[in-house]
């Protein structure tokens, strides 16, 4: 990232990068020809997090939540297809392949690696890959090929302490699941209020190719396998 101060002023001009300059032009163009809607929901995942360490000796891997998420997206999108369609003049093409680009902070910007074949993969095969590619994009060494086929996004933020919050679809996709952080709600359970572990998950969703009921059901499906983990091992 280039820096610079402009002569007789005290303004600070800092210079683009061209992922900065690709990100915000594709942004801007799904903004304008994406009609998106949104829809969210809590889940209680305190069974997900009770589950995570003995997990991490069953597979022996580390398992984030990002790899969870990603799994339970990657299998959703098997039940619910038409969440990688997309409008071809008069028909729908619905995508071959379920590839998970997930956002990842790197020291020269936002960038996208994809777990290609996601729905084919076990989840220690997606945690072992989600770990590798994070650190090739932290390190700055992901090439071409680590970010390109994406047909479904993720963004989890919870690590920077947000709640919930609205992803942009990325070209081409039609979809992305956006997701805060894990933190703790009371919850009824038997009558009584019950401290549970729960996250807001957030699905933005292209208009022109599924509709608020089809959204429902996929992310309610989503929701349903983070609350019962045992079903995603």
């Amino acid at each position: 990232m280039l820096e610079f101060v402009l002569e007789n002023t005290t303004e600070k001009v800092i210079q683009l990068t061209r992922i900065q300059k690709l990100i915000g032009k594709r942004m801007l163009e799904s903004k304008l020809t994406k009609p998106c809607f949104y829809i969210e929901a809590r889940c209680d995942v305190t069974e997900l997090m009770a589950i995570r360490p003995k997990l991490r000796k069953a597979v022996g891997v580390k398992v984030t939540t990002n790899a969870f998420y990603i799994y339970t997206l990657a299998h959703a999108v098997v039940k619910f297809p038409m969440t990688v369609a997309a409008v071809d003049g008069d028909n729908y093409r619905i995508a071959d392949r379920v590839n998970v680009g997930f956002a990842v902070q790197a020291p020269q910007g936002l960038v996208v690696p994809v777990i290609k074949d996601a729905d084919k993969k076990s989840l220690s095969e997606i945690a072992k890959e989600e770990i590798a590619l994070t650190e090739k994009a932290r390190d700055n060494q992901l090439t071409l090929e680590d970010m390109e086929g994406e047909t479904i996004a993720l963004s989890n933020l919870g690590a920077y302490d947000i709640d919930s919050f609205i992803g942009i679809v990325p070209l081409p996709t039609t979809t992305i699941l956006a997701v805060g952080k894990i933190g703790p709600s009371l919850l009824p359970i038997d009558g009584k209020a019950v401290e549970r572990k729960t996250v807001t998950i957030t699905l933005a969703a292209d208009h022109t190719v599924i509709d608020g009921a089809y959204a429902a059901r996929f992310l309610s499906y989503i929701k349903d396998e983070l609350e019962n983990p045992r079903n995603l091992i």
